[in-house]
């Protein structure tokens, strides 16, 4: 199978930007190869099997990557479009496009060299291939982020394990992809975890990560609003649109005293998500920002 891996060069505040248009057009997933990022694991304990030497020269240039299935030849017109009327808006800064056709096998190693581990107050998140030597007490999530992507590193990821509380309870995770926030609620003592998401390829990958971590959860390629699973806590790390669409459907899927976390939101629209929930009886219970993005848990008034 082919698939178009499509970069384009940004500045390190706007990569963040870059990514939320790709999220916007269709991508499934991005990684972001920033230089400052790698000489801050560089000075860290964590241990590598592969380095290209050339990833950890500095530079101001920042690249913003995602792979696209070849026959979407539409998408790069999109995302073109999207840049420019993010930048036409004052948004965004960006450069140079550029678009390379690779197989399946290219396009899994590619990706494992911009992974690292990324380590919260819940849980450490460390990538199949990478050496990691866990201190006293640390929960360690071994994953595969495979062609679904999500190994934790990007702000809206971070902010709902830092933010998730799941001990004793029923779990919902919403557009699951690698299965990322499903498995850490497992880990972190979980009642239960039902995992859902339309993308049958993220499915397979949440379905090999919660195996790979020993966890016992439900995985289903399905759209949660279809269906009839309920929780005590309904994590939902997409984007603004989509968590804005799911405000009149999402609390018949919460059990009574239960919270929702939302994730994914960028800051400009942050005070629409939020309005969207009060007009549908939520209140705020906490708010966290991270990198120009934007995390919520909600509670039903």
């Amino acid at each position: 199978m082919k698939y178009n891996s499509i970069t384009v060069s940004t500045v390190s505040k706007d990569a963040d930007l870059v990514s939320s248009a790709m999220f916007d057009v269709g991508a499934g997933g991005v990684s972001i190869l920033d230089s400052n990022d790698f000489l801050e694991l560089v000075k860290s304990d964590v241990i590598w099997d592969y380095v290209d030497e050339g990833l950890l020269k500095h530079s101001d240039v920042v690249k913003v990557s995602t792979v696209v299935d070849a026959a979407d030849k539409d998408f790069e017109d999109r995302l073109r479009a999207r840049l420019a009327e993010m930048a036409t808006a004052g948004g965004v800064t960006y450069g140079e496009i550029t678009s390379e056709l690779i197989d399946d096998a290219d396009y899994e190693n590619e990706w494992k060299k911009y992974y690292k581990p990324i380590k919260t107050s819940r849980v450490t998140v460390v990538p199949t291939w990478i050496k990691y030597s866990p201190e006293d007490g640390e929960r360690v999530m071994r994953l595969d982020p495979g062609m679904a992507f999500g190994t934790g590193s990007h702000a809206t990821t971070r902010m709902c394990l830092e933010m998730m509380q799941a001990e004793g309870k029923d779990v919902i995770d919403v557009g699951c992809g690698s299965g990322i926030l499903g498995i850490a609620a497992a880990l972190t003592g979980a009642k239960s975890v039902y995992m859902c998401d339309i993308d049958p390829l993220a499915v397979k990958f949440a379905t090999e990560n919660a195996a790979l971590n020993g966890v016992d959860v439900k995985v289903e390629c399905a759209d949660l609003i279809e269906g009839d699973a309920t929780a005590d806590l309904i994590i939902a790390n997409i984007t603004a649109d989509i968590l804005i669409r799911l405000a009149k459907d999402i609390g018949k899927h919460l059990a009574e005293g239960g919270n929702i976390l939302l994730s994914g939101i960028i800051d400009g629209r942050a005070d629409d998500v939020i309005s969207v929930y009060e007009r549908e009886g939520y209140a705020v219970v906490q708010k966290m920002s991270r990198d120009e993005w934007n995390a919520v848990l909600l509670k039903k008034k």
